[in-house]
């Protein structure tokens, strides 16, 4: 069953709003190249593309300052490095693949013999093909990445090694933005990616993708029940810094959020659970049960992507992650392999959907109260009810209404009453907003 496809008003509405292939492709071939790490001008370039759709404020948090345990730390900036060979010739170029060195790598200028050289050297003896992804945050050293083919065929000679790259105070940054409500609430849904990483699409670039689109088509609703909170941070100093500013704030307000990341391929979903027990996890597990596509459905486990930030005993946020390849279980993650032929529209498009068909339904999931309590309401004098029976599509449709009427008692939101029926919560909704512009149901507060 395709992913793509709708079954109710609302999601044939969802699907209008998506992107074309065209916009997907473009913004990823814009943000590609680009040098990014958790700080410095390649991270703040691509936070300046994605303003050209999601408004983003940013933070800044200076070098050397505190976020709970963790220090921010210097800004980095790489121009040029390269290993030459005896001939002049280079044989390892950072501007042909930005993977080549290690993220925070400290300037060098010097010249090495191959022995010397090969403890600053970097491969997969498993993956072989494959350049790794590497970082040194913390820890002040340089390194190269390369395919261990590439490794394996270095003679011994002396080398030529050059990383033209600065350390020095400066500010980590942050952006978020808060598409209002339509109606009075403090209550918010809480979308947070990252963008901190070089060259790699699935890992890196979907999220920020499909945030940027979901982003575009929220802001099209006509109608919305939260406040739907957007932020795009350095992954784990950046979401941790971001909490240190707006984490009591979302301890309050938050119902429901995710981290999106992995989410471009066209393999497997997969649903990570928040830390606890809650309606996202229910409503999440219940859509992807009706796509009729493979999906595994993953508990909560303390580490992965920012989710374990967010569901940090102190802030324990209904934060879970939707995911397609899920980093760790596939075997381009972290390496040159996660290229732009490894995600696609059509994967990007469908994370985009399912984001849509859940934050909706959450929004959605109201609790209402029939103006009939005894017995049923006479549906057919109201409009509602088929003329001629026996047709298949007509009896769900008066299933439905029947589910919604007899459990819209001011106790039960539409989430219980899907539990119960099996029916989606959108297809549900359907019916009650018909319920109630006939007169019959009322919105509990």
């Amino acid at each position: 069953m395709p992913i793509l496809q709708h079954s109710n008003p609302i999601e044939e509405q969802l699907l209008k709003l998506l992107p074309d292939d065209g916009e997907l492709t473009s913004l990823l071939n814009e943000l590609w190249p680009i040098c990014r790490s958790i700080t410095g001008p390649g991270f703040n370039q691509s936070l300046d593309i994605l303003k050209a759709i999601i408004p983003f404020k940013e933070d800044l948090f200076a070098s050397g300052s505190w976020a709970y345990d963790w220090q921010i730390p210097e800004e980095w900036q790489i121009r040029d490095a390269w290993i030459k060979n005896s001939k002049g010739e280079k044989i390892i170029d950072f501007k042909k693949h930005n993977l080549h060195v290690i993220g925070y790598s400290t300037p060098v200028d010097q010249k090495m013999t191959l022995k010397e050289l090969q403890p600053f050297l970097h491969s997969l003896p498993d993956q072989p093909g494959a350049i790794p992804y590497l970082t040194s945050y913390y820890n002040k050293r340089w390194g190269f990445c390369l395919s261990h083919n590439e490794l394996a065929k270095l003679p011994e000679d002396t080398y030529h090694i050059f990383i033209d790259s600065e350390l020095k105070p400066g500010h980590l940054k942050t952006g978020s933005v808060v598409l209002p409500a339509t109606v009075k609430t403090d209550k918010e849904i809480f979308l947070s990616t990252y963008l901190c990483h070089p060259s790699m699409a699935n890992n890196e670039l979907s999220g920020p993708i499909v945030m940027s689109f979901l982003y575009r088509a929220l802001a099209k609703l006509p109608e919305r029940k939260y406040n739907i909170r957007f932020a795009i941070v350095p992954e784990t100093i950046g979401s941790i810094a971001y909490l240190s500013k707006y984490g009591e704030e979302l301890k309050k307000n938050c119902v429901a959020g995710f981290v999106l990341t992995c989410c471009g391929d066209t393999n497997k979903l997969t649903y990570k659970r928040s830390r606890e027990k809650n309606v996202l996890n229910g409503i999440t597990e219940s859509i992807l049960a009706k796509t009729g596509v493979p999906h595994k459905i993953l508990d909560f486990f303390p580490t992965g992507s920012d989710e374990r930030q967010y569901c940090s005993p102190g802030f324990n946020l209904p934060v879970g992650s939707l995911m397609r390849s899920m980093y760790s279980d596939y075997p381009e993650y972290h390496t040159s392999l996660d290229d732009r032929n490894f995600v696609s529209a059509q994967g990007l498009k469908e994370s985009i959907y399912l984001y849509l068909q859940v934050i909706v339904s959450l929004m959605e999931n109201k609790t209402y109260v029939s103006k009939v309590q005894n017995g049923e309401p006479r549906l057919g004098p109201r409009g509602l009810y088929p003329q001629l029976g026996g047709a298949k599509e007509t009896k769900e449709t008066v299933e439905k209404m029947m589910w919604v009427l007899n459990f819209a008692d001011g106790k039960h939101d539409l989430y219980d009453v899907c539990s119960r029926s099996g029916f989606k919560i959108l297809d549900l909704a359907v019916e009650a907003h018909n319920l109630k512009n006939a007169g019959l149901l009322t919105e509990s507060e």
